[in-house]
Order: structure tokens, then sequence, then C-alpha cells
């Protein structure tokens, strides 16, 4: 795990079946260079470090590969939607813990 902002395998165990069930389908002409993982590793180095897009370092995907799939998610309301899909679980398991607020 390069920064502190990329994903842990724990993390990513949480995030991989959500990001197959809320982002939009892709028609694959051929094989993807970058996986889901590391274009989402880019766009959380982005927004933690709030660097220009084009000093991402080089060993995470092409900025322009990072920016174009943040722009089609966002688009598509798929960034919105994890977000709202992750506070609920979260608010889930407070309510089930004996030390939660609930």
């Amino acid at each position: 795990m390069p920064y502190s902002s990329s994903l842990t395998d724990q993390e990513w165990e949480i995030l991989n079946p959500l990001l197959q069930e809320i982002l939009p389908q892709k028609k694959q002409t051929c094989p993807a260079k970058w996986s889901k993982r590391e274009i989402l590793d880019g766009i959380l180095y982005q927004l933690k470090n709030g660097c220009n897009w084009e000093d991402l370092p080089k060993d995470l995907p092409p900025y322009s590969t990072v920016y174009w799939y943040y722009k089609q998610w966002r688009a598509a309301g798929a960034i919105d939607r994890l977000m709202q899909v992750l506070h609920q679980q979260v608010r889930e398991q407070v309510k089930k813990s004996p030390h939660g607020l609930a």
C-alpha cells in the first residue's frame, strides 16, 4: 500500500461488490489495462491530496484515465450512490452494536 489514500485489502473487499452493482457498465472493446481498484486509488489520492489531476504519481494509472473514470462515475451518480450505501451500512452496524448510540 504505497499511499495513505490507497485502499487496504479489507476496504477493497467491501467496495468491490458495491462497485460491481453501482458503477455504470462500460462496453468492453478490449481488456482493461487498469483495474477498478487502481482507478479508485488514483481518485482517492487526488481527492485526499488536492493535487492537480496531472500531478498524480506515475505509479498510478495515467491522470487522463483516472479523471475520465471520475467524470463518468460522478455524472452517472455512482459516487453519490456509493457514499449513500456505505453510510447506510455504517448506520446498520451502529444499530446492531451493543455500544451503538441507537
